[in-house]
């Protein structure tokens, strides 16, 4: 099975102006089977969320035949849209821990989250745990997302026992934002998925990853670009890559460790005073 995994550095784009001009290098290796090598290089400005980047990252893999079955990323891909749009369109499961639900009844985990109600599609309809059913249902656009909001009858008209486990609005109002139902399925079984031992030990191929950077950062000083632009940046990200994976080729054809352990300054001080 073809692994993905997106590896990303901050890169200033020049020697003198690194406070104006900067670039985010993200590097994509497949983990298919060892020597595990870079494959795509993506070159953009540093406030490009990682969220906006990724479909152009598949789309390169898959114009040349890469795409993989897998693609371990960190939790600032993590979108409802990217998860399941990723499968929709690229046949691609993204391993990322998405965020939890940052609403007061989830935290304090006494309360009735997002998660805790029922929702009928079809119907158009939400049941609370406490078995009331909404009064409306009302398609909306926030920031350019689709979604559904959900109002519950105001409390004072249904006096309910479980009112200080549901809401504080003044309006005694319980509202739901839903994405759409393929993914506010998908969302909340990613977040129960994440919870589980088995998504844990899969997740964990992602630790691969830190080294890679720290070896890209080590050999090739990645951090700091030597020209400034785009065009010339991605160049130099594209010189590096090509220089890992020869790297990691060599290790691999002569059955040697990809790296040496590294000795802390303590480790050596010790060693020098025994000596």
């Amino acid at each position: 099975m073809a692994q993905g995994e997106d590896l990303s550095a901050l890169v200033p784009a020049g020697h003198r102006q690194q406070a104006k001009h900067r670039e985010r290098v993200r590097y994509t290796q497949v983990s298919q089977s060892h020597p595990n090598l870079i494959t795509n290089i993506a070159t953009t400005h540093s406030t490009l969320p990682d969220s906006k980047a990724l479909d152009a990252v598949h789309h390169a893999l898959q114009q040349r035949g890469l795409l993989p079955d897998e693609h371990y990323l960190d939790s600032g891909y993590a979108t409802a849209e990217l998860i399941h749009g990723s499968v929709k369109t690229y046949g691609i499961a993204l391993i990322t821990p998405v965020l939890l639900d940052t609403s007061r009844q989830a935290k304090a985990q006494a309360g009735f989250a997002a998660t805790d109600f029922t929702i009928d599609w079809e119907a158009k309809k939400a049941t609370c745990p406490a078995g009331h059913t909404s009064a409306t249902w009302n398609p909306v656009v926030s920031e350019g997302i689709p979604k559904t909001v959900v109002s519950f009858a105001a409390l004072d008209r249904i006096p309910c026992p479980f009112k200080p486990q549901c809401t504080t609005a003044k309006k005694n109002r319980r509202q739901l934002s839903l994405h759409s139902r393929q993914m506010t399925e998908t969302l909340r079984h990613t977040r129960t998925w994440q919870k589980t031992e088995d998504w844990n030990t899969d997740y964990a191929l992602r630790a691969g990853i830190e080294g890679t950077i720290r070896q890209a950062t080590a050999v090739t000083g990645t951090r700091r670009a030597r020209y400034r632009g785009l065009t010339k940046t991605h160049l130099e990200h594209i010189y590096s890559a090509v220089a890992l994976n020869l790297i990691r080729l060599n290790a691999w054809w002569n059955d040697r460790p990809l790296d040496r352990t590294r000795t802390s300054h303590l480790t050596r001080l010790e060693h020098t005073l025994t000596a």
